[in-house]
Formats: C-alpha cells, structure tokens, sequence
C-alpha cells in the first residue's frame, strides 16, 4: 500500500492508531492536507484520545482550522461530548475560548451542558 495524506488521514478518521503510527514513522507529514484539505488531527475519529495523542506527538497543530467551517479540532470534540480527546487537545495547546469558527462560536459554546458541568469539576472554567 502506497502512503499518503489520504490514506493516513482516512486510517485517523476509522481511528486505526497502528496503521496511522506507520505511516507517520514511514515519513508521511503529519500536517499534510488530504484531497479535501483537511489534516489528519481534523479528521480524526473524535471518540479516540489514542490518536489525538499519537497526532500531537508527531506534532500535528491542533488549531489549524477546519478549511470550510473555521472549526479546530476541539470545537468538533467539545460539540460531540468527548471529554477524553477534549482534554488530549486542552492539554497540547488547544483553547476551549479561542478560536470562534465561521459561525462565531467558541469550543466551549458547542460543549452540551453535562460536559461543562465535567470540565468545571476538572478545573476548566
């Protein structure tokens, strides 16, 4: 199998953190786009903290924004409820306050309300 942005950003996507981890080690860029002009960590499987850590420590940039919709990666994660690749994101540099996406909202705008409640006991206020 041939490696490229695509293929690794579509094993990010079905969150195969063993075949992403080979072809980042083959050399393929972690922030390199796909034929959509997403990045591995935007495409990402939100449910899976495992490849939001194995993004970052290849040194995947968690606040490159979405090319269409402004959203980073924590404005998709804080949206879907997924508190544990939320704080992979938080604790790697992202931001539950800035940026605002195309529509003006924050990450911490899209998180539902049992999720604040969770973040504000761990600390995030």
């Amino acid at each position: 199998m041939a490696f490229n942005a695509n293929t690794l950003c579509s094993a990010c996507a079905r969150g195969d953190v063993d075949l992403a981890r080979q072809m980042l080690q083959s050399g393929i860029p972690v922030n390199a786009t796909n034929s959509h002009g997403r990045t591995p960590i935007q495409v990402m499987m939100m449910g899976s903290p495992k490849m939001a850590q194995l993004l970052l420590d290849h040194g995947a940039d968690p606040k490159l924004p979405d090319p269409c919709t402004g959203a980073c990666p924590v404005h998709d994660a804080a949206r879907e409820g997924f508190l544990d690749t939320l704080l992979v994101l938080l604790n790697n540099g992202a931001s539950l306050y800035e940026p605002r996406d195309n529509f003006g909202q924050r990450p911490i705008d899209l998180a539902p309300p049992h999720l604040r409640a969770q973040l504000l006991l761990l600390g995030y206020n």
